[in-house]
């Protein structure tokens, strides 16, 4: 099952096409890229699976360059989850998207960006954002607002990138009930084959391979740790950027290489994104 699955995600991947400049990749973090007064539109659907079964998401984030080195964005669910699992495992739809039903709000600011050459860069970025749910409970504990902070930096050029950086969710408490918060890193390399090294009307293609290391905590209900949640999770896979004019497609698969989940948790298989970029 889960090999027609990815068989048909990355179908979706192939028959797409995609634009834009300097976007990044599908789950880590990344410096941001709108320009001055720039607004972009990133519609993701994402699958998640687990033992118990898999989930399907679906998000909207608007993005606006208040200047070159500061952005703001505004993530939002576009359904409720299909499939709904009863206890999915701690996370966000992407670093920069929000976590499953939430609403956030942020704001970029690249406080660091450094000329290395023609068409490179290196560059670092803090991100600041806080976000109210839409739904009461997840996965059986009150859910709370949060705030969360991150940090990234980086290198890009014509034909190869890399970004490391981490992030840290914390959840406030709803009565005695309060979500684990959730640090997590992230690091990514990318590379742009030859063939795709030409600017519009052709087509531009990038790969990347994308590790995202994950460490929630606790819960608490009615004020006490529920034993079964927290732990922490290694998870690496490949992902692919396609641009053309103002659009862009992106996609990736990411699995678990290492997991380590406290008393009686159902463990995660994989999970699959899909993005449609817009940029106006």
């Amino acid at each position: 099952m889960i090999s027609v699955r990815i068989v048909v995600f990355l179908w979706l991947v192939g028959t797409g096409t995609a634009s834009g400049e300097g976007h990044g990749p599908v789950f880590g973090l990344a410096t941001p890229t709108l320009g001055r007064e720039g607004w972009s539109s990133d519609t993701v659907a994402m699958s998640l699976t687990t033992g118990e079964g898999t989930t399907y998401m679906f998000r909207e984030m608007i993005g606006y360059g208040i200047t070159e080195d500061v952005q703001a964005a505004l993530t939002f669910p576009l359904a409720p989850p299909i499939d709904r699992l009863k206890a999915p495992p701690r996370t966000r739809v992407g670093s920069m998207m929000g976590a499953f039903g939430d609403v956030e709000g942020s704001l970029m600011w690249r406080f660091h960006r450094q000329a290395t050459g023609i068409g490179s860069r290196f560059e670092s970025t803090l991100f600041a954002a806080g976000s109210l749910p839409t739904e009461d409970r997840r996965g059986g504990v009150k859910v709370g607002p949060s705030v969360h902070l991150a940090a990234v930096t980086g290198y890009a050029s014509r034909t190869v990138y890399g970004w490391v950086g981490g992030g840290y969710q914390r959840y406030f408490s709803e009565g005695r009930d309060r979500l684990g918060d959730l640090p997590y890193l992230s690091a990514v390399f990318g590379w742009r084959p030859p063939l795709f090294r030409h600017d519009y009307p052709k087509p531009d293609w990038r790969l990347f391979i994308e590790g995202l290391a994950e460490f929630p905590q606790r819960d608490r209900i009615e004020g006490v740790k529920n034993p079964n949640s927290g732990g922490n999770k290694v998870l690496v896979g490949p992902s692919v950027l396609g641009l053309y004019g103002k659009w862009g497609v992106a996609a990736g698969i990411l699995f678990p290489i290492h997991q380590d989940t406290h008393g009686e948790q159902i463990e995660e298989q994989f999970r699959a994104k899909l993005v449609f970029t817009y940029w106006f």
